[in-house]
């Protein structure tokens, strides 16, 4: 992981974490290795209330 990786992931909103997990295409670097376990901690310790995720998960939307 480059040290810009974290920064991003870091600094992201959970919005964002989520919109990026959603859309992202398959093997990107991001997602993957220790890299996207560190992705995938960072978003759960972000993760807002149920309501809210259901909100930002309707307000993304599945179609780009």
């Amino acid at each position: 992981m480059t040290t810009e990786q974290k920064e991003w992931i870091d600094n992201a909103s959970y919005e964002t974490l989520f919109t990026k997990w959603r859309f992202t295409l398959v093997g990107d670097p991001l997602l993957q290795g220790n890299t996207g376990d560190y992705y995938s901690k960072i978003m759960a310790e972000k993760k807002p209330s149920d309501e809210e995720h259901t909100r930002i998960s309707k307000k993304i939307g599945w179609e780009r």
